[in-house]
């Protein structure tokens, strides 16, 4: 099958959205950082795709992409908590996250500052204008996009029908709600020969589809 990207920001919903591909059989990456994670999962989620997804409609063709939206207000609250907590390691020049996480979240929340993440307004900016930008990339292309809102009771079913998946696929008939209160421990705790890991023992490599268009 080809290769599914999860083009949702953070705190849209990710981990669940990954969480409900398992239960359907796919092997999913939650966040990928190395040749082998994008080799093997089908679905890949989270960073870097977020920022990359352009790039990797390019390198994979006849790629599906799912765009997560959520209701504003609980985003901006769930991403400030977020962006607060990861902030020292974004910006260290010594170590902290790997260098694909800093540049996908310096480029989508740019300019990246502390003042910046604080501002509830130009949170507001960045999410609109990735929604944006992302609406007008994939414009008259509605096979390879689906837009949902995981908080919807449609939208298992939505994503069931962009995917030509059946009820018979799943014992579920809803996402499960993860990742609540502000927790971003999720995806580790969940048990799974599908889980595809990001990195390569903490290494992350040169991504394949940067290197290759």
């Amino acid at each position: 099958m080809n290769k599914i990207f999860i083009i949702g920001l953070p705190r849209t919903g990710t981990t669940s959205v990954c969480a409900a591909m398992l239960e359907l059989g796919f092997h999913v990456a939650h966040t990928a950082y190395t040749d082998r994670s994008f080799e093997e999962a089908q679905v890949i989620a989270d960073t870097p795709v977020f920022c990359d997804y352009q790039d990797l409609d390019i390198a994979y063709p006849n790629a599906k992409f799912i765009y997560l939206a959520r209701d504003l207000n609980k985003w901006l609250s769930s991403i400030q908590q977020l962006l607060i907590r990861m902030h020292a390691n974004l910006i260290r020049s010594d170590g902290g996250f790997n260098p694909i996480i800093k540049r996908c979240y310096q480029e989508i929340f740019a300019p990246y500052s502390l003042d910046n993440i604080n501002n509830l307004d130009f949170l507001t900016r960045c999410y609109q204008q990735h929604q944006t930008q992302v609406q007008q990339y994939f414009a008259n292309r509605q096979n390879d996009l689906l837009s949902i809102d995981i908080s919807e009771s449609k939208s298992y079913r939505q994503l069931l029908d962009f995917l030509n998946l059946t009820e018979s696929n799943t014992k579920n008939n809803d996402f499960q709600r993860l990742n609540i209160g502000g927790k971003v421990t999720a995806w580790k705790d969940i048990k799974s020969s599908l889980k595809v890991d990001s990195t390569n023992k903490g290494r992350v490599t040169k991504l394949p589809y940067l290197t290759s268009i």
